[in-house]
């Protein structure tokens, strides 16, 4: 058992915990911000080029059609959907910043050190101990 209660002091342990809410809130805001630049920076941004920002791609090599109808052997740069994930990141990658200036900022700021009492250095209480010895 001592296994198990080993396990159990290290998963309750505070800063883990923390790290896991940390984790399933920014999994959730991942989420918010991914559907805000899909659905709102996207197709703004796609007004300039008269397409879906996402789809815009470069073809390499054209495909052909098969039977089915889908295209085989097409390759293709996807840089709409690569474009679309660095906004998401710098969209994140602000408002992180922005929270732990914030957290920053609330926390109380270290007091400085009291300074050292004004009166004789060690030199001059040891010159007057020397003093007083001698007489």
């Amino acid at each position: 058992m001592g296994f198990l209660k080993e396990f159990k002091d290290f998963a309750m342990k505070g800063n883990l915990v923390d790290i896991a809410v940390g984790f399933v809130m920014g999994a959730a805001f991942n989420k918010v911000v991914a559907s805000f630049t899909g659905g709102i920076v996207s197709p703004l941004i796609g007004l300039l080029f008269n397409a879906d920002f996402k789809d815009l791609k470069y073809t390499l090599k054209q495909g052909t059609v098969n039977d089915a109808g889908e295209k085989v052997g097409e390759v293709v740069v996807m840089y709409g959907e690569f474009l679309t994930n660095v906004i998401d990141f710098i969209i994140v990658a602000f408002v992180m910043f922005l929270i732990v200036k914030g957290v920053n900022k609330m926390k109380k700021k270290e007091e400085p050190a009291p300074e050292a009492p004004k009166g004789p250095t060690q030199e001059e209480l040891l010159a007057e101990i020397r003093d007083l010895l001698k007489k």
